[in-house]
């Protein structure tokens, strides 16, 4: 919270009334313009009397609810059944239509900046037309329509957005309410749409594939217990979910909240997905070895993969569908959160229904985590030989954040030429949340421990450019090792990349390259992905597509450690799978939307610092 807080401070220095937010990327892809707010939309502090025309207009969502009248059961039901997407291309195409929105924003205003050179392109016709057009669009329209563009359009698709949908046209409640309040109208029916349509994959996943005849005859019932888990109790609760949202959107064309039942299930009944994604670890291993070993297991799946009702997609999609969901769940309720007035109702619902989610997914980490991790530490405990004191490896509360090979500097100082016969030797590292150690490759996948110290005793220092022969090394200090005693390492990588990723691995809390903990001066560079990436190493960080991330460093070999918004997770990926986000306003938006997000635990930890504070008083 203290890099959300110093961001926020030098975001506050950018000027927000044309700022274009992270939120905005998905409202314009809706047909949003951004930009389009009115200063008069409320929970934006606006008063009657400092905007008159607010005052004899019915702008608020109360008016509106009680001026417009309830949508028809059959008509929401049948919008629900028409929606023709899958939830896997629903969630793509969404995402993509985010990136690309962000892409012209970017475009928009590198072509604006003065003296850029499509700027000194214009002619002075071209500049006189473009000063008409902004003149036009700062008048105030007559109606308050917006463009009609489908989100999610495609020759098989029904899906509408909340704007389009009949009743709301012809309700007149675009006249009625602000921009703004559309906006939050559209980020709640699309979590409702969304839940459609993830609850038709589901049902697609235990049709096609769990109940079929051909597979159970093939399958082990311990075996296919491991493949499909309780999907039964996930989809029964995305049924009964799905059925509160549709009784919420039928008693007003104006939805009045979502967050509320978002809660109400997140907090009673959202734990069947921890149980599902706990599995998953296991449920990845045995769909490999039915791959490789059974044929006709291998042979039916395909040919189930190829029905049209599957659209091309295979059945590893499907079943990864429950963790994917209950992520981006979170993400359309921090949509929501974005939105909605500050100090409301709207927004304490809000709140809680996103702190709930956030325990959900954690919860659902940590499953997945314990799983590999506790395996991966048995292995690990097996391969080592210690030369020194013996220290225990598998902890519950320790797991592995790198390992890997360096090479130590061997040798006093004044040996250290090109003339050393051997100038360096091999040593590998492991290193654990709590604890480093130092070892010695040996025959038979055997490591020899020479050495170890506690994490939070370890410093690194990085060497200044001192030829080929020193390139990218580094020295370790262990303030107190095995022996209780301070030992230095002169360590050397393979690049400059693995010698940073070793460095911030070993010392956490060390100065990066473009954001200082304790500076309050800064605008961080920010990138969004446009590739999926998978992490392959511990101190990777997985991204999907639209994430947006602020960097915190970057090598000259193509490799960025960064800091992802939405849930401050931290790790290296290529930088091939990013684009820069070059609009200073965006990246400051961003920032602003990020830390009314997160500062929602401030208050509690608030209160646990005056706790501290005031203990600290007493005992003195």
């Amino acid at each position: 919270m203290e890099l959300l807080a110093a961001a926020f401070s030098a975001a506050c220095a950018v000027d927000h009334d044309s700022s274009t937010s992270e939120s905005d990327a998905r409202d314009s892809a809706a047909g949003h313009l951004p930009g389009s707010e009115s200063s008069s939309t409320p929970g934006n502090g606006t008063t009657p009397e400092e905007c008159p025309a607010l005052a004899d207009s019915p702008t608020t969502l109360t008016e509106a609810l009680q001026r417009i009248h309830p949508i028809p059961a059959d008509s929401w039901r049948n919008l629900i059944e028409q929606i023709g997407l899958l939830y896997q291309e629903y969630r793509d195409k969404s995402t993509l239509q985010e990136i690309e929105t962000r892409r012209q924003q970017d475009a928009e205003i590198q072509t604006n900046t003065p003296g850029s050179p499509a700027s000194e392109e214009m002619d002075g016709e071209e500049e006189e037309e473009e000063e008409e057009e902004e003149e036009e669009l700062a008048s105030p329209p007559e109606r308050k329509a917006l463009p009609q563009i489908c989100l999610l359009s495609n020759p098989h698709s029904r899906f509408n957005l909340w704007q389009d949908l009949p009743e709301i046209r012809s309700s007149g409640v675009l006249d009625i309410l602000q921009p703004e309040e559309i906006k939050l109208q559209e980020a709640m029916f699309e979590l409702v749409t969304s839940e459609a349509s993830y609850y038709k994959s589901l049902s697609l996943l235990v049709s096609h594939f769990m109940e079929n005849e051909r597979l159970k005859k093939i399958l082990h019932p311990s075996e296919s217990h491991i493949l499909f888990s309780n999907v039964l109790d996930v989809m029964a609760v995305s049924e009964r979910f799905l059925l509160e949202l549709e009784r919420r959107m039928e008693e007003n064309v104006v939805i009045s909240d979502v967050c509320d039942i978002v809660h109400h299930y997140a907090a009673n009944d959202f734990s069947v997905y921890i149980t599902y994604v706990s599995n998953q670890t296991y449920q990845e291993r045995t769909y490999k070895q039915l791959l490789q070993e059974k044929a006709a297991f291998r042979e039916l799946i395909a040919q189930l993969e190829l029905d049209p009702k599957c659209r091309g997609l295979p059945l590893s999609s499907f079943l990864i569908l429950p963790f994917q969901r209950i992520t981006r769940l979170k993400l359309l309720v921090q949509n929501i959160l974005k939105r909605v007035e500050e100090r409301s109702e709207r927004e304490c619902t809000a709140s809680d229904a996103h702190r709930e989610l956030e325990l959900v997914v954690k919860a659902c980490n940590e499953g997945v985590r314990k799983m590999s991790r506790t395996e991966q530490m048995i292995s690990i405990q097996k391969k080592m030989e210690f030369k020194i004191k013996s220290v225990p490896i598998i902890s519950h509360s320790r797991w592995l954040l790198k390992q890997g090979e360096l090479q130590q500097m061997s040798g006093p100082k004044t040996s250290r030429t090109l003339r050393t016969k051997k100038l360096f030797q091999e040593i590998y590292l492991f290193l654990f949340n709590d604890l480093l150690v130092i070892c010695r490759q040996i025959p038979g996948d055997k490591y020899q421990v020479f050495d170890s110290a506690p994490r939070g005793l370890l410093r690194v220092e990085e060497l200044e450019d001192q030829g080929q022969t020193l390139a990218n090394v580094f020295i370790l200090r262990l303030l107190e090792n095995s022996d209780d005693r301070e030992a230095t390492y002169m360590l050397k990588a393979s690049s400059q990349s693995e010698m940073k990723r070793w460095m911030t691995s070993l010392a956490p809390n060390r100065r990066t390259k473009f954001v200082s903990f304790t500076s309050r001066l800064l605008d961080c560079p920010q990138v969004q992905c446009v590739h999926p990436y998978v992490a392959q190493q511990p101190d990777e960080l997985t991204l999907e597509l639209a994430d947006i991330l602020n960097i915190l460093d970057k090598t000259e070999d193509g490799w960025i450690f960064g800091e992802r918004l939405h849930d401050q997770e931290r790790g290296w990926f290529p930088s091939n799978t990013t684009e820069e986000i070059l609009n200073p306003k965006i990246r400051s938006q961003n920032l602003k939307e990020c830390f009314r997000v997160h500062k929602m635990d401030d208050p509690q930890r608030s209160q646990n610092k005056d706790r501290r504070k005031l203990g600290s008083r007493n005992r003195q």
